[in-house]
């Protein structure tokens, strides 16, 4: 069974290199949700998946290209990624955002 209570602390940190570190808070049958903390002017690069991408900006903000489009995103924003769409991130001062995949994402190409 999955972890119904999850302690921030408690959750191992992933260094993704270049100024990105992930934590994977939970993961469900369907869907999975990550933490993740960027370092100003850190990028994830332009990359596609076949989950949903739901996210939440914490703190900070995100340059956040879906498509064609570019988008300013700020604290207490969010944004959907439909599943498939080239998209980017490069965050904007230090940056803390929520993300939910659906279904579960288990593979990081940009991994180090």
């Amino acid at each position: 069974m999955a972890k119904m209570v999850i302690n921030h602390k408690e959750v191992e940190k992933v260094d993704m290199g270049k100024g990105v570190v992930r934590q994977d808070f939970a993961e469900g049958n369907n869907m999975n949700v990550l933490h993740w903390n960027m370092a100003d002017q850190s990028e994830v690069g332009t990359h596609t998946h076949p989950q949903e991408q739901f996210g939440y900006v914490i703190k900070g903000g995100f340059h956040l290209t879906i498509g064609d489009e570019t988008f300013e995103l700020s604290e207490g924003d969010a944004y959907l990624v439909p599943a498939n769409v080239p998209h980017s991130f490069i965050a904007v001062g230090e940056t803390e955002a929520i993300d939910v995949f659906a279904p579960v994402k288990t593979e990081f190409p940009w991994d180090k």
